[in-house]
């Protein structure tokens, strides 16, 4: 015997209302007055009425609610798997990996796999070939030579690999970076070395790109730095700019360096990735500084904006990990110090043994 519905009935009721506003309506011959002495708005007005019109009473009422474990929702056995298929395959996209389950008797669409990475923070091809490699530096697994080679290719420094060196100091990158134009100020640059050993990095901020302010980093920073390590900077890398090219007898940074018994190397015209190494650390200052610095605090002279860089110089340096191939997650100074140690040759090994796996 089926349960008797009474007024009494929450639901009941509920539709009853929402049908009394439909009376309503047709009795003042407007939508619009009907559901303002009611107090709904006129898309919930039609909704009703649709559902009215398709289902009687009973389209009135509230539907049910959903259940947590929806039927649809994808099992978790799948959701690993999806996982664990995407640090297998780190460049293949949801279409792919889509492919791949399928293969396996596992039907699940595109669009439920790239929700599932993008859940997991993998959604991009430069997620999960991070997420690889941190699990890798974290010991967690061993990554196979199609692996290697695809951390190592998304990898700016692994791709210059003319830029190398066997010591700190043996070779310096060094470029400028427009900063942006500062009330009161003017533009401000920033004039960066880097080594291309350990990325360790020096900065200054100047108002122009005059030979003077590329000198200055050298001269104030960079040369002190190895002097007091006891290493001897052998050359400097930089593009054709003219802060750093001229003629060599009158130009303030080309006598400079010739003072200094320092090599000055030329990356090719129209060629800047060759200075990947301060290219690499211009991204990483703009994103993780400047960007940050300048949301939050109005600078009104270089200087205040310098004392800023550089507590963030020297967390860069000495706090910061690093996942390049000389650093491996070790911080700037902890590489330089190491080779102090006298283990250079083992982070030169380490390198070389990457550099083989790729090229094989």
């Amino acid at each position: 015997m089926a349960e008797r519905i009474t007024d009494k009935d929450p639901a009941v009721k509920l539709a009853k209302k929402r049908l009394s506003v439909l009376e309503l309506a047709r009795e003042l011959g407007s939508v619009s007055k009907a559901c303002k002495q009611a107090g709904m708005d006129r898309t919930s007005f039609y909704e009703w009425k649709r559902r009215f019109q398709t289902h009687g009473l009973e389209g009135l009422k509230d539907l049910p609610p959903v259940h947590k474990s929806h039927p649809q929702t994808t099992p978790d056995a799948t959701v690993q798997r999806v996982l664990a298929l995407a640090m297998e395959q780190p460049t293949r996209g949801c279409n792919f990996l889509s492919a791949l389950l399928a293969k396996e008797g596992v039907s699940v669409s595109f669009v439920t796999v790239q929700n599932i990475l993008a859940r997991h923070g993998l959604g991009s091809r430069y997620e999960r070939l991070l997420a690889l490699e941190k699990k890798a530096l974290d010991r967690e697994i061993e990554l196979t030579p199609e692996q290697v080679k695809a951390v190592e290719q998304a990898n700016p420094q692994f791709r210059e690999r003319h830029v190398e060196s066997s010591r700190p100091g043996e070779l310096l990158c060094q470029d400028t970076f427009y900063v942006g134009q500062f009330k009161g100020v003017g533009k401000v640059y920033l004039h960066s070395v880097v080594d291309s050993f350990g990325s360790y990095a020096f900065g200054v901020l100047g108002t122009s790109k005059q030979p003077e302010w590329a000198v200055s980093v050298l001269y104030n920073d960079a040369l002190p730095f190895y002097k007091e390590k006891g290493l001897a900077v052998a050359a400097v890398l930089t593009d054709n700019g003219r802060e750093f090219c001229g003629k060599e007898t009158q130009h303030p940074y080309e006598l400079f360096l010739a003072m200094s018994d320092i090599e000055h190397r030329r990356t090719r015209v129209k060629t800047p990735r060759t200075n990947g190494f301060v290219e690499r650390f211009h991204r990483t200052v703009l994103d993780e500084f400047f960007r940050v610095q300048l949301r939050t605090t109005l600078y009104e002279s270089v200087e205040q904006l310098q004392v800023d860089l550089d507590a963030w110089l020297l967390f860069y340096n000495e706090e910061r990990p690093h996942l390049g191939y000389r650093n491996m997650g070790r911080c700037p100074i902890e590489t330089v110090c190491l080779f102090l140690e006298g283990k250079g040759d083992q982070i030169i090994a380490s390198f070389t043994e990457a550099s083989a796996r790729q090229e094989g």
